[in-house]
Formats: C-alpha cells, structure tokens, sequence
C-alpha cells in the first residue's frame, strides 16, 4: 500500500510539473481590469511573482488587504473586448449574431446569460502590470 501511495503522489507532482511548465503571464488586460473586490485567490501567503505568473495568474501587490495573486479575467478574442462584465456597454440587439456584432466593430461573447453579448470594446491604454 505505501508503495502505491508513493507511486501515485509522484504522478501527481509530475502532472502539476507539467502544468506549471505549460502556464504563462496572463496578458496585462486580463489582470488589470479585475476590480479589487473580485480578486479571486490564486495563490498562497508569501507567494512571488513569478511563482504567481508560473501558475497563469495575476500579480499585484500594490493594494494591501486583497489577494495579490489571483485569477485573471477570461481571455477574448481582443485585448479590447476583455473586461468585467459589469463594464460590458451593449452595441447590439437581443440575438444579435457574431457577424452582425463584428461589422459594427464591437465584440462578441455569449458565455454569461442576461448579459450583453455585444458590447463595445474598451481601448488597451489602462492595461499594465
């Protein structure tokens, strides 16, 4: 039984091995347009950047009280249309489709319900680490 239990452990840390060796720094956009109250924790007390960065999260540690690692904001198909969806400003008409929303410039996404899926994009000026 604890040989087994050695062998399993092992395939795990070798798995979350490769995961951390596949992530990447999340682009600017996807982490500074996550307001502080929806910081989601990504990490643990003590953690660096780059072990943040390493587990394809976010790092900030400018504003005490909030998680510094967390969760970046889903990626899009341009940095312009990444945003909190509460800052998601409709340009289109309920059942609006992808072509229609794309010919007026604007972005298109119909993951979340009751929501628009149409929205304006945002210029990237304010996205940094």
């Amino acid at each position: 039984m604890g040989s087994r239990s050695a062998r399993l452990r092992a395939a795990l840390v070798l798995l979350g091995l490769c995961a951390l060796a596949g992530a990447q720094k999340p682009a600017a956009c996807r982490c500074s347009r996550v307001s502080l109250e929806n910081r989601v924790n990504c990490g643990f007390p003590g953690i660096t950047s780059e072990q943040c960065f390493s587990a394809a999260c976010c790092f900030d540690s400018q504003v005490p009280g909030v998680p510094w690692c967390f969760k970046p904001l889903p990626e899009q198909e341009s940095e312009e249309c990444v945003m909190e969806v509460s800052a998601r400003k409709n340009c289109g008409y309920p059942g609006i489709s992808p072509q229609d929303c794309a010919a007026r410039s604007c972005c298109f996404s119909d993951t979340i319900p009751e929501v628009p899926w149409c929205f304006f994009p945002i210029p990237t000026d304010d996205c940094h680490y």
